[in-house]
């Protein structure tokens, strides 16, 4: 009889649905929370979208890789609908293998462009402040859209992985292992998912740190250009750390639970944990915006001048937000002339 039921949930776990919520509750909690992140972050992206491309024109203010990050934040606005309906029904993630499949490649390709466009402006402020006076190949490489081309090429064998029919209902490393190619598909795919987190994020803490050394060592008179750049980088930081880390901290302690047996009654916790960080995660596309603001504070005055309300618009272009701008509106010529450090630009204030 012992024989017999321990076949009998070895067969279990063996069929076991890894789509189906483990808690119908949690998964109706997280449906609304994505519907709210979508219903905030679309028309922010558009609005920053519309910025970047009639007002800021951002090919001619070194801003290509800004605008990347803006098409990757709605690669990842346009998934949120999908997953708010399955999660809604009860369900992980779709049932459908090609929804399936289509939903992760678009969720893999968000994250792997936002990671690597934020990490080269963080080097790029680093070159600028630590090693000012070298050349600066990255600064180069902001002027070639070509470039932008190349990382988004680079970035798709990277989601090859999430294309073949190696796992259970999107599941890797789960409980289904029945070849060596399964099993090395799988371990490809996690090293990729933690790889594009972890590099990134010492390459940032490094270059963090050697800025905020600069600024400390830096006169009174550098230290506006050098307090912009540690505005940007660590913008970047707590985008990692809000929407990134948390996630990548709970996939690990889920593959943990799944390739360790004795802790497979864990699993529906973990996987309700993982899946609540994986939503969080989600709002990079609001928090974005931000290192927007910090990279170019013409990017900022032009938002604000076209999208504020007239009583807050002169308050807010008048505010250097503790980064060394001053920003000064004259109505009668119909410009905006903003201050960083040693550098005056001009921009043009078109009428709305």
């Amino acid at each position: 009889m012992g024989d017999i039921s321990s076949q009998h949930n070895m067969s279990t776990n063996q069929t076991i649905d890894h789509c189906k919520a483990p808690n119908q509750a949690t998964y109706e909690t997280l449906s609304w929370l994505v519907i709210g992140e979508f219903v905030l972050g679309l028309p922010l992206n558009l609005s920053v979208l519309y910025i970047f491309v009639f007002r800021f024109k951002f090919w001619k203010n070194k801003s290509i890789f800004l605008f990347n990050i803006v098409v990757a934040d709605f690669l990842l606005v346009a998934c949120l609908p999908a997953k708010a309906y399955h999660y809604h029904q009860g369900q992980r993630r779709s049932p459908n293998k090609v929804v399936c499949k289509t939903m992760i490649f678009m969720l893999f390709l968000n994250r792997g462009a936002s990671i690597a466009f934020l990490i080269t402006l963080s080097i790029d402020r680093y070159f600028n402040v630590v090693h000012l006076g070298r050349r600066n190949f990255v600064k180069m490489l902001k002027k070639s859209p070509q470039v932008s081309i190349v990382i988004w090429l680079l970035l798709l064998p990277l989601t090859i992985p999430t294309m073949v029919e190696t796992f259970e209902c999107c599941n890797s490393h789960g409980r289904k292992h029945e070849t060596l190619f399964h099993d090395v598909t799988d371990t490809f795919r996690e090293v990729v998912y933690f790889s594009q987190i972890i590099i990134p994020f010492i390459i940032l803490v490094y270059c963090t740190v050697r800025i905020v050394n600069r600024l400390r060592r830096k006169t009174v008179g550098e230290k506006a250009k050098l307090r912009r750049a540690v505005c940007v980088v660590m913008s970047v930081v707590v985008v990692f750390s809000v929407c990134f880390l948390p996630s990548t901290v709970a996939r690990a302690v889920l593959l943990s639970v799944r390739l360790k047996k004795e802790w497979e009654p864990a699993e529906d916790v973990v996987v309700q944990v993982y899946d609540s960080l994986m939503v969080l995660s989600y709002i990079d596309c609001l928090l974005d915006p931000l290192v927007y603001c910090f990279c170019n504070s013409g990017f900022k005055d032009a938002y604000i001048s076209t999208f504020c309300p007239a009583f807050l618009r002169n308050r807010l272009l008048n505010t250097d937000f503790g980064l060394g701008t001053t920003t000064i509106t004259t109505t009668a010529t119909n410009t905006t002339t903003t201050t960083s450090g040693i550098k005056e630009v001009t921009l043009p204030i078109l009428a709305k």
